[in-house]
């Protein structure tokens, strides 16, 4: 059994499909503030086109996985980020779908049968408005990308806090 001891962020999409781009922006920018702010040692930032298998390969082993994903929902609101996690075989199901045409949620389900999940899976799914062919994301898509890659980060430094308190407990 693979021992839990990297985090991985997850941008997933297909940066050529306007706002399901979100994931691969979500994941430069993070590669951009790293620059100054290095994540923590073991952090793994991937892009990824939603690919059940891909995802799992990409989580396999982690402590916390981190996944960022355009969503569709009824009735949308472009730009509304949604936050589920899935600790001890609960996953908290959104009204969202996955902007692809396997999701998340087969993926998760998969990885689940095959005993392949994270320790932890927290999913930023972002709600679009555009998902034509071309590059760059909608204004409202656009507007959360900064706060969603502070957000990630914010995720991050919590899990690594809290790993430290339990080894010290």
């Amino acid at each position: 059994m693979p021992s839990r001891t990297r985090i991985a962020v997850i941008g997933v999409g297909n940066e050529f499909r306007r706002d399901d781009g979100v994931g691969w922006a979500v994941i430069a920018r993070l590669r951009e503030r790293a620059a100054d702010r290095p994540l923590p040692p073991g952090t793994v930032l991937a892009t990824c086109d939603g690919d059940p298998a891909r995802l799992i390969g990409l989580w396999e082993g982690t402590q916390l996985a981190v996944v960022v994903d355009a969503a569709h929902a009824h009735p949308g609101h472009p730009g509304r980020v949604h936050r589920l996690t899935l600790d001890a075989d609960a996953l908290e199901r959104p009204r969202t779908a996955s902007s692809h045409g396997l999701g998340l949620g087969e993926a998760v389900e998969l990885a689940r049968v095959l005993g392949r999940l994270p320790g932890r899976l927290v999913v930023y799914a972002v709600e679009g408005a555009d998902t034509a062919l071309g590059t760059g994301l909608s204004a409202g898509v656009e507007a959360v990308v900064a706060p969603l890659a502070a957000g990630v980060e914010d995720e991050i430094v919590r899990h690594r806090d809290a790993a430290a308190r339990g080894r010290e407990g």
